[in-house]
């Protein structure tokens, strides 16, 4: 026991060393599931299932084997680590070769040299995203307590790197639409100082051509006046 209590801990200090910050969500998800499959007591192969809406894949996984059991769960349509994510439960195959609740899927594996697994839900907003699935080529190899805090304390490292992840991608957009916003502002300004010279109107009196014309053309503002500032450019 105390062996599994230190592989947990163990577990844990190399979770919270994970960098998460300005790298790839793939990358991180791989570095994770490494060291879940290293140290999540039974363990030998690892994987995490992502759902996409009802469609679900694999994106990250330690060996082939994880890979393996993940696939022909998505070729049947179901299995313990899509049900899993799906309903937000844990679910633990002790046997492969006696297991019921999956028909189809059990002998399939159990043909690929996997003879127990254990499936966590991946807990984010309050609801599952996918799945961290936990493989071994022996039976009950996740009859423990440690293997289940484990899984758990792995899940909610991937989530935190999800929510990292998406958390980064929404500051990139907004910076990017705020700088395209400043573009769009600063050859508007121009557009209208092209159109003042060239018309004697006023600063409202361009816009409002530009306006016009941007209705009339079934066009953006940003494109009429880049094409106005282009023109004038050339002449």
């Amino acid at each position: 026991m105390t062996g599994h209590n230190a592989d947990v801990d163990d577990l844990l200090r190399d979770l919270s060393r994970v960098t998460l910050a300005d790298r790839d969500i793939t990358e991180v998800l791989t570095e994770i599931t490494t060291i879940a499959a290293r140290a999540i007591p039974g363990a030998e192969s690892v994987s995490t299932t992502l759902l996409r809406g009802e469609k679900p894949f694999t994106a990250a996984y330690s060996s082939q084997m994880a890979l393996d059991a993940d696939e022909l769960q998505y070729d049947e349509g179901y299995g313990p680590c899509m049900d899993a994510g799906r309903g937000g439960v844990v679910l633990r195959i002790d046997d492969m070769a006696t297991e019921q609740r999956w028909p189809r899927y059990a002998p399939r594996a159990h043909a690929r040299g996997v003879r127990s697994s254990l499936s966590v839900p991946l807990p984010y907003q309050g609801n599952s995203i996918g799945a961290l699935n936990i493989y071994s080529g022996r039976p009950s190899a996740f009859d423990s307590e440690e293997s289940l805090k484990a899984g758990r304390e792995v899940a909610e490292a991937i989530a935190v790197a999800i929510v990292n992840a998406e958390a980064h991608a929404r500051l990139s957009e907004q910076a990017q639409n705020l700088q395209l916003a400043m573009d769009s502002r600063a050859v508007i300004e121009q557009a209208k100082g092209v159109l003042i010279a060239q018309r004697r109107v006023s600063a409202d009196e361009a816009f409002e051509i530009l306006r016009d014309a941007s209705q009339r053309y079934n066009r953006k503002l940003r494109d009429i006046a880049t094409g106005i500032v282009e023109a004038a450019q050339t002449r």
